[in-house]
Formats: structure tokens, C-alpha cells, sequence
């Protein structure tokens, strides 16, 4: 595996004129090209850690496996070329179970691109609806308001490269009901971040994550609620803004949608029936649930 920080000198400069060079800890960002069967799928630019499960929650997220057992291993490879290539451990080749289509070419092309490029509009919600093995709106998951809001700063207290180089974001799935942290994954890329907590999961069979919250550092992006809902998530909080697509998917998937969660308050974008406050009870969260379109 390769490094997850490196240092490198830097020059810090103030305003009063004091000048300091020093050494600093730094994220490491390097590509991984994903591969099926020797075929290149994929590349992402990530933190290098936990790439089996970053391949395997990608995969989910684009409904290639929506189990853990149509993922059948994966190795790490020397990259192009043939014999005598150093092994980076920046390539890794996904075999699949026997029986599990495997993606089309063009859906390969489409993904060959940088990990911050995505689609948007209608058409995207109509595909997640498609493609989507779980029915999310089903969920009757609650969690009550002050735990939802404790969870950033749980979050952040557990971020231990963040700690060393303030560079990366983190994904942390939380139990609903008891605030446990199941797993938390932090890389360069949130969507990276969310895909190796969606990976361990599958790799665990614990696909669909019903009764969960997803907890991010930054904001809710489209991808970011695609993602919660393959993998079966029924509450995504954020602690930045969410865009106006990913609030048009989480009300056509039936997911609750959280942003700005900072202290003592937060914003409920969709499915506001998951959150008990000291006025609302499970049972009059389940009356304002069945009222709710499915």
C-alpha cells in the first residue's frame, strides 16, 4: 500500500514580515485505475488506503454489484506495461463472481474522466430510480435531533490523518438509534471517502445500511446522495450546503437530507418525519411517514 502522508519543506510567511521554513505533513493524493477482469473501468484520484473497499462501494454506487458476494477479490498490479513493472499499488484489478455482468465499454468510457466530473438533470434521478436495489423511502429509521447533531464534531474527533495534515475529508456511517460510529473512512475525495464506507459494508454484508446516518465533512453533493442511495442509507447529513440536484434526489428516493449541520442547529432538506425533536415522538413520526408519498 502506499503512503497515506508525506512531508515536504514549506515556507510560512506572515503579515509583520516573519518568515519560517519548516517541514509539513501533507495528504497524499495518487490515481487508482480500477479494473474488471484486466479491463480499466475507472480512475479516481484518492488517498491510498482501503482501495478493495473503494472499488467495491464504487462498484455499488454504480450498480455493477449490489452485494458483497458478486465481488469475488481484488488484487493490487504493476500497472501498464507487463513483467518488471514496480507494483505502485495505484492499480487494482476487481475480479467478479461468477454470473455478475460485467460493465459495458461505454460505460468504462464514461468514467475514464477526473474524480470531480459527474452528470446531472433528470435523467441522472430517473437512472438512480432505475438502477437502485433498495427502496430507501421504506426506511422507518428516527434519530433524535441532539444526537444528529452531535455527530460532525464525532466525526471530527475520530479524523486522525486530518489531524496530521488538515487535508482530507471524512465519511462516517453512525448507528440512527444509538449514535454508534459503525466506520468511518477519510480521504482527499468525499465521494472517494463515502464509496470505502459503502465498500466495507458490502465487503461485510451488511448491504442495505438501513437505520444508518452518513455523516460527511463539506457538502452534499448530487454523487454523495447517489451513493447513499444505492447503498441503502436512509439519512445523509452534511455540514456544508447541499446542491439543489442532490435535494431533488433525496425527495425522489425518500432519503433525509441534512446540511449546515454546525452546533446547535441544521437544515432539513427532505424527510424532516426521520428526526424526533422534544415535540415529535416515533409514533407521530410514523403517522407523518405514512402520509408521505412513497
Amino acid at each position: 500500500m502506499g503512503r497515506i502522508t508525506v512531508r515536504k519543506p514549506i515556507l510560512t510567511l506572515r503579515v509583520d514580515g516573519e518568515e519560517r521554513r519548516r517541514p509539513d505533513t501533507l495528504a497524499v493524493e495518487e490515481p487508482l485505475e480500477i479494473r474488471i477482469g484486466g479491463t480499466p473501468l475507472a480512475v479516481t484520484m484518492r488517498t491510498p488506503g482501503h482501495d478493495v473497499e473503494l472499488a467495491a462501494g464504487f462498484l455499488v454506487s454504480e450498480a455493477v454489484i449490489s452485494r458483497g458476494d458478486e465481488f469475488s477479490g481484488a488484487i493490487h498490479c504493476g500497472g501498464p506495461g507487463t513483467g518488471g513493472v514496480e507494483n505502485t499499488y495505484n492499480v487494482l484489478d476487481v475480479t467478479l463472481a461468477p454470473g455478475v455482468r460485467p460493465p459495458s465499454p461505454d460505460l468504462a468510457r464514461s468514467f475514464y474522466t477526473t474524480s470531480s466530473c459527474g452528470v446531472c438533470g433528470k435523467a441522472s434521478i430517473d437512472a438512480v430510480e432505475t438502477v437502485s436495489s433498495y427502496d430507501v423511502s421504506t426506511d422507518r429509521a428516527t434519530v433524535d435531533l441532539p444526537l444528529l447533531a452531535s455527530l460532525p464534531d464525532l466525526l471530527r474527533a475520530q479524523q486522525a490523518v486530518f489531524d496530521k495534515t488538515g487535508g482530507l475529508h471524512a465519511a462516517g456511517l453512525f448507528d440512527a438509534a444509538t449514535g454508534d460510529l459503525l466506520v468511518l473512512r477519510e480521504d482527499v475525495g468525499r465521494h472517494n471517502a463515502v464509496d470505502k464506507v459503502v465498500g466495507w459494508a458490502a465487503l461485510h454484508d451488511r448491504l442495505p445500511l438501513r437505520g444508518t446516518v452518513l455523516q460527511v465533512s463539506g457538502r452534499a453533493s448530487f454523487e454523495l446522495v447517489q451513493k447513499a442511495a444505492m447503498a441503502g442509507i436512509p439519512i445523509l447529513a452534511a455540514v456544508s450546503a447541499p446542491s439543489s440536484l442532490a435535494v431533488d434526489l433525496a425527495e425522489a428516493r425518500g432519503i433525509t437530507l441534512v446540511g449546515f449541520s454546525r452546533g446547535q442547529s441544521l437544515n432539513v432538506y427532505s424527510r424532516a418525519d426521520r428526526i424526533l425533536t422534544s415535540t415529535t415522538t416515533p409514533a407521530a413520526a410514523d403517522a407523518l411517514a405514512d402520509m408521505l408519498p412513497r
